[in-house]
């Protein structure tokens, strides 16, 4: 019993003593808030969470970061702004919005926004159900359709695209349901369309073409070059064919790319070793989710707007792509 209780004394004073001169490394916990677990936000994150958690170390301590549900761009700008996360995923378009206080943050700008790299575009898809008479977006007058939450990037988008194709809020009835519930509600027959921006395959539409006949209707023509005037972020885009079960034909359509923001305060140099890792590692996570693909380090810096976090821009400017 004393030899147990002798080595039992050791061990703790040797842990006691490697505490104190450092050998046992903190973590510093890292989020990254996505979107719902219908959409590409959350699976990227989770990825991109233990890409991180596998290759960061900072100062000694290492990042242990993970993916946190979200309700996407809107609310993702508004959590930066006032630090309620170390990180988030926002597309382009909400991004430059909430720096320069227009659109949803009218009158509140979120100055302390700041960009860590681009990532990929985010398709925007109208979903319908194959034996639906929505052939054109004109035709979903009348009709229901899911536009998320008022005041989301989604929200704003249906009303941009009401207002290129000569129509108005009032001539639909608008659902707010997440994309998991939409597809769920087109699926019931309960929706007749949900408008998606998501990458692409996107798993909740997967999920609805794998056992439902669905359409991608093509969103092109003067309409959309008059909505590319209001929201520049938005580029011409192709789904193509066999994205989906059944969808055997190339889909015209529009795209915008997806930001990984952060805040001001964001340590300089936890910044400069996230997005190292990122896209320094661009080959493991293109292996483990079909987006890593479009993460390129050559569009790094496309779309963004806003300024790059200095731990962001240290990066770029070692590679190159900075001066």
């Amino acid at each position: 019993m004393k030899k147990v209780g002798l080595v039992v004394c050791a061990l703790l004073i040797w842990t006691l003593a490697a505490v104190s001169s450092g050998v046992a490394a903190e973590r510093i916990f890292f989020g990254i808030a996505t979107g719902g677990t219908g959409g590409t936000y959350y699976p990227l994150g989770g990825m991109l969470a233990q890409l991180i958690s596998n290759n960061v170390e900072v100062n000694g301590s290492k990042l242990s970061a993970t993916a946190e549900t979200a309700n996407a761009s809107v609310a993702n700008a508004s959590l930066l702004g006032r630090e309620g996360i170390e990180s988030a995923f926002v597309a382009a378009d909400i991004l430059d919005a909430a720096y320069k206080g227009t659109n949803q943050f009218d009158g509140k700008a979120i100055k302390n926004i700041r960009a860590l790299g681009a990532l990929y575009p985010e398709t925007v898809q109208l979903v319908v159900r194959g034996n639906s008479g929505i052939t054109n977006f004109e035709d979903i007058k009348g009709k229901s359709v899911s536009s998320g939450s008022p005041g989301s990037g989604q929200w704003q988008l249906l009303g941009d695209l009401l207002n290129a194709y000569g129509l108005d809020r009032k001539d639909v009835s608008e659902d707010y349901s997440s994309f998991s519930q939409s597809v769920e509600k087109i699926k019931d027959n309960n929706l007749d369309a949900s408008l998606i921006t998501a990458g692409t395959p996107t798993a909740s539409i997967m999920e609805l073409a794998n056992n439902h006949s669905v359409r991608i209707v093509s969103l092109t023509g003067e309409p959309i070059a008059k909505l590319r005037e209001v929201q520049p972020y938005y580029a011409q885009a192709v789904l193509p064919a066999n994205t989906y079960a059944g969808q055997t034909e190339d889909v015209q359509t529009i795209a915008v790319r997806a930001i990984w923001a952060t805040h001001a305060n964001l340590d300089e140099n936890v910044a400069y070793a996230i997005v190292k890792a990122l896209y320094e590692n661009l080959e493991t996570l293109e292996k483990v989710h079909v987006k890593g693909k479009e993460i390129t380090l050559a569009t790094a810096l496309e779309s963004v707007s806003v300024p790059l976090h200095p731990g962001a821009e240290r990066y770029y400017k070692e590679k190159g792509l900075l001066k």
